[in-house]
């Protein structure tokens, strides 16, 4: 877990020196912004971890330009898939214990219109590919070969999702895994995006590669629609990160952009979330999962199982990462 610990930093570090002078806000500080219908904060865009910076810049560039938050989310989180030296999300990502990469993803536009794509392969891009499978096809989700045919289709290039790095580090799991996939609490680096656009309208993405050397065919919460992901343009939006199955067990996101409606503050209504979480599971031994909300006032708020969760904000007037306030310590 150290050596997890470690690359989060260094990624955190090299992405912070193209970036323009984000804050780092101190330990379990949060955001937990109170309810102000006189006051709308927008466009923002907000992201899961570190990376989430970088992701932030990307969708940045349209936000600021009067652009859709549906393009932002779409365009923030390709940075991070195309991040080889992301071993969470992508292209680089850890693969499965056969040694194969599989991605999953979905998007959410402001009209509750969603795609996702589930096991696929080959494909750099699988957020790109969850936008065709909403906006061309009758359908919310497609998996495995089906997927990647689709994409192909759609003119998306076969790409060799695993790098030497990742290839070599799998290699060494196996001298002594016993085949058993990696349960760890920062072994769930999802990358989960939600904006708010200039028109007032909100749109999410999330996309993974799903946790290490998992069985091959698993799929996590991330392109499950109301698991990984939520949009409701009259309240907010939520996203998961962490364990998936846990985040399934309780329709996660779902749960936190119901709470928004009922008139908690994200900040709140991701800790009822996590605590949903606590209370539905007997052992949470390095069960780690973080939510992140924005509503439609442009309030933030994140929260998670154990410290170490945390997520970056960017607006006109501020651009910093966050550490989620937590329910344990490990």
């Amino acid at each position: 877990m150290k050596s997890r610990r470690n690359f989060l930093k260094i990624t955190a570090l090299s992405t912070a020196a193209v970036i323009s002078n984000p804050i780092i806000a101190s330990e379990n500080k949060g955001i937990e912004n109170k309810p102000n219908s006189n006051k709308i904060t927008k466009p923002i865009v907000v992201s899961t971890w570190n990376h989430g910076i970088a992701a932030n810049e990307a969708s940045w560039k349209i936000l600021s330009k009067g652009g859709t938050a549906l393009d932002a989310v779409e365009a923030g989180v390709r940075v991070t898939e195309s991040d080889a030296s992301n071993m969470s999300v992508g292209l680089g990502g850890l693969p499965d214990r056969d040694g194969i990469v599989t991605l999953d993803a979905c998007i959410m536009d402001e009209n509750n219109k969603c795609g996702a794509v589930a096991f696929l392969q080959d494909i750099e891009n699988p957020i790109s590919v969850a936008r065709k499978v909403m906006e061309d096809t009758p359908h919310v989700m497609l998996a495995g070969e089906g997927a990647r045919q689709f994409a192909f289709e759609k003119g998306f290039k076969k790409t060799n999702l695993l790098t030497e790095n990742a290839k070599k580090v799998w290699e060494e799991w196996k001298k002594k895994s016993k085949y058993q996939p990696i349960i760890n609490s920062e072994n769930h680096d999802t990358i989960g995006q939600l904006a708010l656009d200039e028109n007032g309208n909100l749109s999410g993405a999330c996309t993974t590669s799903g946790m290490a050397y998992k069985i091959h065919g698993r799929v996590g919460d991330s392109p499950i629609i109301g698991a990984g992901l939520f949009v409701d343009n009259e309240v907010g939006a939520a996203c998961a990160t962490g364990m998936g199955e846990a985040v399934i067990r309780i329709a996660g996101s779902a749960i936190v952009v119901e709470l928004m409606r009922n008139g908690k503050t994200p900040h709140e209504a991701c800790k009822e979330a996590v605590d949903r979480v606590v209370k539905k599971h007997a052992d949470l031994t390095n069960l780690q999962v973080g939510f992140l909300a924005l509503n439609k006032n442009g309030e933030v708020g994140g929260y998670s199982v154990y410290a170490g969760f945390n997520y970056a904000v960017h607006t006109r007037s501020q651009n910093e990462l966050i550490d989620a306030k937590y329910d344990k310590k490990q």
